[in-house]
């Protein structure tokens, strides 16, 4: 009997939507499974490795996830700790430059190259840690400090991103800035015209609406060269800044309607992203690549944040690293530019494939940490697995 491509496709979401969840019991992030899935796929059977509707959901997997982000995005929690947050943001600028000369004097990479995988290596993923929080037990100040360095950091990373790869040439500096600028300007244009045309005669019409700029955005900065999460964060920054003029733009509900579209679609980001991936990528020298980066980043990373948070507010060691450890997982971040650079740079494979094993590895580390289950991405209220 010949399987037909519409029981493949129950297959693949049996497979992502059940096994995944079937494993979180023993620790194991439904994220990373449906990645392994996805490797299973392609370097075990060779299937879906040009499928075009596993890369189409795929993508709305990741402009969800960071039209989610960007709704997050509090300008007045990141106005009321600015001194705080831009003292970081510098300690961060110094870690970015200092890992990039790093990278630069011990593999003799591109300077570019370079600095993507810096980004790669120090970037948190937001979205990935504020719905893990609740689950590693941390509620209240810690919350509200995580939540604000991540964002600042994810603001500052996409930011760099972006200069780095319109960089080529002045020419495509100029027009990308300015196409990027017009979105940021013509957005608070286009929610006002919704506002006022549309909503009063088609109630409830918000979320397709929101849902659709972000995806047109997403596919923009994509034509860019810049991927879709920039054009996606942008939208959900916009909405957030609307959302006194339209309040259900951006209320609670709409955020937690977008996190529940996330939640159906960012496995297929992760099951694409293994299908993508080849055996040569993880030859023995990837594997020292990866172990490299683990011993050199976590304590890198971990001390930034503490003494830093030791000198500026006088906390105990304690407290900040309550602060610093679970601001270590780099899950989406650490993909997306892993295969920007394989697509674009022509990354050699054990380079690809050590950004891809410590991305992996190090999104696990608060977990280990807090001796709790990691969560999937966007999978709100998700009841703590009781200990055994």
């Amino acid at each position: 009997m010949t399987l037909t491509p519409e029981l493949g496709y129950v297959g693949v979401l049996f497979l992502l939507f059940v096994v995944p969840r079937a494993l979180q019991r023993f620790g194991i992030p439904a994220a990373i499974t449906s990645l392994g899935l996805g490797a299973l796929s392609g370097m075990g059977f060779g299937l879906l490795q040009h499928d075009a509707t596993i890369h189409l959901l795929s993508a709305f997997g990741i402009v969800a996830l960071f039209l989610f982000a960007g709704l997050e995005v509090d300008t007045e929690d990141l106005r009321a700790n600015a001194v705080v947050l831009v003292q970081h943001l510098a300690v961060k600028s110094i870690l970015l430059a200092g890992v990039t000369w790093a990278l630069l004097q011990t593999l003799q990479l591109d300077y570019r190259v370079a600095l993507l995988v810096a980004l790669a290596l120090l970037t948190p993923s937001t979205g990935f840690i504020l719905d893990a929080l609740e689950m590693l037990g941390l509620v209240g100040k810690e919350k509200t400090w995580i939540k604000s360095k991540a964002i600042a950091a994810e603001l500052l990373a996409l930011l760099v991103l972006f200069a780095t790869l319109q960089s080529t040439t002045a020419s495509t500096m100029a027009i990308s800035t300015a196409v990027l600028a017009g979105m940021i300007i013509i957005l608070p244009l286009v929610f006002r015209v919704f506002a006022k045309l549309v909503v009063p005669y088609a109630p409830r019409s918000e979320f397709a609406f929101l849902l659709m700029v972000a995806v047109v955005c997403a596919f923009v900065t994509r034509e860019l060269g810049v991927y879709y999460l920039v054009g996606a964060f942008v939208v959900g920054m916009a909405a957030q800044r609307f959302r006194a003029q339209l309040p259900s733009l951006a209320s609670e509900e709409m955020i937690r309607a977008v996190e529940l579209f996330a939640s159906f679609f960012i496995p297929f980001y992760f099951f694409n992203a293994g299908v993508q991936l080849r055996r040569e990528d993880f030859a023995l020298q990837a594997l020292l690549y990866g172990g490299g980066f683990l011993v050199a980043m976590i304590p890198l990373r971990v001390a930034a944040v503490a003494i830093h948070r030791m000198v500026a507010l006088g906390e105990p060691l304690s407290a900040s690293l309550l602060i610093a450890v679970p601001m270590l997982p780099t899950l989406v971040f650490g993909l997306v530019i892993a295969e920007i650079l394989r697509d674009r740079f022509a990354a050699p494979p054990p380079l690809f494939g050590g950004i891809i094993l410590y991305t992996l590895l190090v999104t696990v580390v608060p977990a280990m940490v807090f001796k709790s289950k990691v969560p999937d991405y966007a999978e709100p209220h998700a009841p703590k697995m009781p200990t055994p």
